[in-house]
């Protein structure tokens, strides 16, 4: 069947910036002349068939054109009227420029049909994309665009599960800044997506009928990818607070101050967050499999080298080196859960892989003291390099590239290769031009910050992770005056936050789920990103009391149950907040799941770098209640962000713009 293609317009002056000049004023004498203060639908009817004949006007009626377009709503139905609207107008596209008044109709008209098409192309139900009425009113790019994809769903491959799912329902049901997330549909529109084992909830994205695609891969090869990814984001915080209960003897080894021999900490704090940054930049050009390879590889050197030291100036370049190449899976492993799970299943994946990372300052220590009660503080290192060793092999053993673009056919997707190119990077290499471009990957984490919910978001998460870092760096220097504890005492102190962290991971598990989908239930099917910050509202209030109360303890000297108690709390509160702060990234940009999740660890890591500096100067000069008082006030301030971000996060969004990466 031949196929019906556009014609070309002739060639004509482009009147757009005239016409912003302009549109101020001819906007009001637009609306002025309908009489509405919003230009609907009714009114749009009522005056597009006038010709006026000044400028000012002409612009009004170029802005009323586009306006139809951007007035619809999003069912069949609203597309329909304003289409016929616009046939019944305009019977046929003017060949030629006759006067300005004209060339901005019909500029004004081509704004309105460009909409209208984009918004035509997410309704493949409705079949219009080969029908004569419409085809003389879409834009010539818009229209091979609408014939491309047309193309593209005849020609998709379709297996017995995925029957009657094609590329653009997967497009449809990805997320839209302006729409939310369409979770809970039983509607016709939606009859033929598939959906979990429930019956109603959605997929999304909608899995392909390739069996290579990671959605379709067996749940046991999903959570064993998802632990080792996990157990490797528990080792860049594990080996640096390491570092915070072997500083006593080292300091007493090199003859230097135990707050001379914290600077290598610092060090290796900061490089934790500079390294995601960089990971998730080099993730999007090679692949998610080689950057984990390559990056363990040289983590696990470096970890030999913090072992086998032997001065101070060494210690520290290894321990910089390590804290860089082992955030790894800190920084890049919220990409492996976007990769592996559907939207309703990673609140809870991304509960477990925050777990580790929580608890992983906490298990560092713990041991450590431990074992530098009865052998010396290069062993806790040895340990902390069999640690980084196993992920490595597991990683060669079991780990998957999970990268898969859905939008290309199985038919045209790139050749995997053998296990041991896609683990060394020559497979995706070879398919590179299908991904993102050096430049492209370098500036991803750019634009990321640049949005203003991920900006507020990893501000808020530095003003309030930072005590995390600064009180688990610092606090054997408070305990060993106070209570008179040695490394075995200050270990079995360590199991506070452990039990504390574990707690939050419990409660996560369900809290975070019951929050979206009550919110589902009340919203006909519908869900916004803002819903995940209902957890901090909950967290905070621990949060809060823990510092408080931390300060108090630690002052006054109460028993040591009561400090252990109130740091709990605040571990308890830290853990919740995690997670709801990136589960809401992760819903808002999820096209961005590494760059926001690195953002995030940067601030975390940025905060602890800062308060590193002076937690223990700080808290000497003022006292711990009032060092303590002002990071519990700079906590609650800081919730003042997440206020803002429930109240104008979805308009900072859609007025942002999306990201339009090569890839997700």
């Amino acid at each position: 069947m031949p196929v019906w293609q556009p014609p070309t317009p002739a060639p004509r002056e482009d009147l757009r910036p005239k016409a912003q000049a302009y549109l101020p004023t001819g906007l009001t004498i637009w609306r002025k002349k309908v009489g509405q203060k919003e230009d609907t639908g009714s009114g749009i009817q009522k005056e597009l068939t006038a010709s006026p004949h000044d400028g000012q006007s002409a612009v009004g009626k170029w802005a009323a054109w586009k306006m139809a377009g951007e007035k619809m709503g999003d069912s069949p139905i609203a597309i329909l009227s304003p289409l016929s609207l616009m046939i019944s107008i305009r019977p046929s596209i003017r060949p030629s420029i006759r006067s300005p008044v004209s060339s901005l109709d019909d500029l004004g008209f081509w704004d309105a049909g460009e909409v209208l098409t984009e918004r035509i192309l997410d309704f493949p139900a409705l079949k219009l994309v080969n029908s004569p009425p419409l085809s003389p009113f879409l834009s010539p790019n818009l229209s091979r665009r609408a014939l491309m994809d047309d193309k593209e769903i005849r020609e998709a491959p379709v297996g017995v599960e995925h029957a009657n799912v094609d590329v653009t329902e997967t497009e449809l049901h990805e997320f839209k800044n302006a729409e939310g997330y369409v979770i809970d549909a039983s509607d016709a529109e939606h009859a033929n997506l598939r959906r979990a084992r429930d019956g109603h909830t959605i997929l999304l994205p909608q899995p392909s009928a390739d069996p290579r695609d990671p959605l379709n891969w067996s749940g046991l090869k999903k959570h064993v990818i998802l632990i080792i990814i996990s157990m490797t984001a528990l080792l860049p915080d594990y080996g640096s607070a390491t570092g915070a209960v072997t500083l006593l003897p080292q300091a007493a080894e090199w003859d230097m101050t135990p707050d001379h021999v914290n600077h290598s900490q610092v060090g290796n704090v900061f490089m934790l967050g500079a390294g995601g940054v960089v990971v998730v930049a080099l993730s999007a050009y090679f692949g998610r499999l080689p950057v984990l390879f390559y990056f363990l590889i040289l983590a696990t050197a470096t970890a030999i080298w913090c072992a086998a030291a032997q001065t101070f100036e060494s210690f520290m370049a290894a321990r910089i080196l390590n804290g860089f190449f082992s955030t790894v899976a800190q920084g890049g492993g919220l990409m492996f859960i976007f990769d592996l799970f559907f939207f309703h299943e990673r609140a809870r994946k991304i509960n477990i892989w925050a777990a580790f990372i929580i608890l992983s300052p906490y298990f560092g220590p713990l041991f450590a003291a431990f074992i530098i009660s009865t052998q010396s503080w290069q062993v806790p290192f040895w340990v902390y390099v069999a640690e980084t060793a196993l992920c490595l092999v597991l990683t060669i053993l079991f780990v998957e590239e999970t990268y898969y673009d859905r939008r290309i056919p199985a038919s045209s997707q790139p050749p995997r290769g053998s296990r041991v190119l896609r683990l060394v990077g020559v497979s995706q290499y070879r398919s590179r031009h299908l991904r993102n471009t050096l430049g492209q990957a370098v500036m991803r984490p750019v634009k990321v910050i640049l949005k203003p919910t991920v900006f507020l978001s990893c501000l808020y998460y530095l003003l309030t992770f930072a005590w995390v870092v600064g009180i688990n760096t610092t606090l054997s220097i408070f305990l060993t005056p106070l209570y008179d504890f040695g490394p075995k005492q200050i270990g079995y102190f360590y199991f506070t936050p452990i039990v504390a962290a574990l707690l939050g991971e419990m409660t996560g598990h369900w809290l975070h789920d019951f929050l979206a989908t009550s919110y589902i239930h009340r919203h006909d099917g519908h869900f916004e990103p803002e819903v995940r910050l209902r957890a901090i509202w909950i967290s905070t209030p621990f949060m809060l009391a823990g510092l408080v109360g931390l300060g108090f303890a630690l002052e006054q000297g109460y028993h040591y149950m009561v400090t252990s108690l109130f740091w709990g709390l605040y571990v308890f509160g830290i853990m919740i907040t995690t997670v709801g702060l990136n589960a809401y990234n992760l819903d808002s940009y999820p096209e961005a799941s590494g760059e926001t999740a690195a953002w995030v660890n940067m601030a975390r890591t940025s905060g602890g770098f800062i308060i590193s500096y002076f937690q223990v100067t700080w808290a000497r000069a003022q006292g711990t209640k009032v060092s303590f008082g002002i990071q519990a006030a700079i906590c609650a301030a800081a919730f003042l962000l997440i206020v803002l971000l429930q109240i104008f996060g979805k308009t900072l969004r859609v007025k942002s713009g999306a990201l339009h990466f090569a890839t997700a």
